[in-house]
């Protein structure tokens, strides 16, 4: 067996176990153990996934395309500052509500 991608932690390591079980391509998630060792502390790099030695090139072909799938280009992080805008805002009125309230 061979390692096909190293996850970040283990929810990653699982979404592209399923990603590659989805085509066809067997695989297995190491590093469950290794990643609770650390406890809480969000351990990176522990997560492998391992496919056969013939589904390898196939798999890093598939891994390749969800890598270039999740990157996040700057138009999209521009978009999501709108909800963090209304809470800033929610919390102003909150603010201004309670110093007159408290005021009476």
């Amino acid at each position: 067996m061979q390692i096909a991608y190293r996850a970040k932690d283990i929810t990653e390591a699982h979404i592209v176990a399923g990603l590659l079980k989805a085509n066809g391509i067997e695989t297995y998630v190491g590093g469950h153990y290794l990643q609770g060792a650390m406890g809480e502390i969000g351990a990176a790099g522990f997560s492998n996934i391992h496919v056969e030695d013939e589904d390898l090139y196939p798999a890093r072909q598939l891994v390749a395309e969800y890598e270039a799938s999740s990157r996040v280009t700057p138009a999209e992080e521009s978009s999501d500052d709108k909800p963090d805008s209304y809470a800033r805002w929610f919390l102003l009125v909150m603010a201004v509500l309670a110093l007159i309230w408290l005021n009476l």
